[in-house]
């Protein structure tokens, strides 16, 4: 399981170590594909697939369905960790989640997330922290936590 945040710095080609907490947990090939928010997903490739698959087994000639597809499998890329427990983020997807040099890596249950430093801050600071208490309640009142 992935936990906590981390700060980091993408280097000059488009690298960033992951913490090692996590990479110990993360053996063998892992997926990176686009996240909701404006983030990167970084998954096992086990976990990703089981995503995926979820995402296929749903009605195709929905178009919504269809389009989630595309967005989370469109763009991701399989990948390893380098000898120095780095990986490597194309361009196309570090254009989609804006970073630059600083990030925020972070632990989300089953994958993590790779945001623009500034934007994890003003996440946490604005829309997570502003109304937690309110989503809690009302996804408690409706049965999903």
């Amino acid at each position: 399981m992935f936990l906590g945040d981390y700060q980091h710095t993408l280097d000059a080609k488009g690298r960033v170590s992951l913490p090692a907490k996590f990479r110990g947990a993360m053996t063998g090939k892992l997926v990176i594909a686009k996240g909701l928010d404006e983030c990167l997903y970084v998954y096992p490739a086990e976990e990703y697939n089981a995503f995926v698959e979820e995402l296929v087994s749903r009605e195709d000639f929905d178009p919504r369905i269809r389009k989630v597809r595309r967005f989370f499998t469109t763009g991701a890329v399989e990948t390893e960790f380098d000898s120095a427990g780095r990986v490597s983020l194309p361009g196309n997807l570090r254009e989609y989640a804006r970073l630059n040099k600083d990030v925020a890596v972070t632990g989300n249950g089953n994958r993590i997330e790779i945001w623009d430093a500034d934007a994890w801050t003003t996440y946490q600071t604005g829309e997570a922290e502003g109304s937690i208490e309110d989503l809690a309640r009302e996804l408690a009142d409706s049965g999903l936590l």
